[in-house]
């Protein structure tokens, strides 16, 4: 068969949810190349697939250094399997930069279907999977985190544990009602997935020595919370340009519909939190 990267997802914890055609795919790959050597040696051993001589380390700090190489390979006729620790390869993960390198190149790519932590914990969470967006790890600056609290979709994030209690902090301080969920160790033997709100969440995981991978999923914003939201920043933007937060919040009310008191007070909230 002619040159080609094969996109194989790895079981997130239990082994039994490796597939078939993601077996089949290590066992014929001429290369493969994956995130950690060792731990993918011992997967393919676990799997009754040789793995001597055919691994290739792949992460996040040799991934462009080594995706010419590969292609070039795949361009001589080899097949190069692409797995990551576990899950879905580029997901959060490297791969991305192979997959595009492959695609720039016309080498052909076939993706395999597989475990994925985000779609097992929006499931699990029972939150509308209709709109939903993953936002990968969530981000550290406050601003930034409380701009996704309020998105009007359902959101699937990654997070350290040792964070979780901060983040629900957050949302709780945003919107104490908001139902989450805290889905932890995934298809592990102890696999938990923690529903509730924001404000019963945070209480609950505060202090607490969370360990494990987790994935949290976060019910959208309430109608109404982003147009909130747009006028905060407007109002901010105003007092940043030297106009007075009061009168700021009263253009802005007039022009959105939004209260002038509340707007004042979600401006004057921030900026005693950035006096901390």
């Amino acid at each position: 068969m002619t040159g080609r990267l094969v996109v194989c997802p790895t079981p997130i914890g239990n082994l039994g949810d490796v597939t078939p055609r993601v077996v089949e795919a290590l066992r014929e790959a001429d290369v493969v190349a994956c995130e950690d050597t060792r731990r993918t040696g011992l997967l393919l051993e676990r799997l009754g697939v040789e793995a001597r001589g055919r691994l290739v380390s792949f992460h996040e700090h040799n991934e462009r250094s080594r995706a010419e190489g590969l292609v070039e390979r795949i361009d001589g006729g080899a097949v190069v399997a692409l797995v990551t620790d576990a899950g879905m390869p580029a997901i959060s993960d490297p791969g991305w930069v192979l997959v595009h390198a492959c695609a720039q190149a016309g080498a052909r790519v076939e993706v395999l279907p597989g475990a994925s932590a985000v779609l097992v914990a929006l499931v699990a969470s029972a939150l509308p999977a209709d709109r939903w967006a993953f936002v990968g790890f969530l981000p550290r600056k406050a601003g930034e985190l409380a701009a996704l609290w309020r998105r009007a979709e359902t959101v699937v994030a990654f997070e350290s544990p040792r964070r979780v209690a901060a983040s629900l902090a957050s949302l709780a301080v945003a919107d104490p009602a908001r139902p989450v969920a805290v889905c932890r160790e995934l298809t592990k033997l102890h696999e938990e997935v923690v529903r509730g709100t924001a404000g019963e969440l945070a209480s609950r995981y505060a202090g607490a020595d969370v360990r494990g991978e987790v994935v949290l999923v976060v019910g959208g914003a309430p109608a109404g919370s982003a147009d909130l939201g747009r006028a905060v920043e407007a109002v901010r933007a105003l007092v940043e340009a030297g106009a007075r937060a009061r009168p700021a919040a009263g253009v802005v009310a007039a022009l959105t519909g939004v209260s002038a008191n509340d707007l004042y007070r979600e401006v004057a909230a921030s900026s005693a939190r950035g006096l901390r």
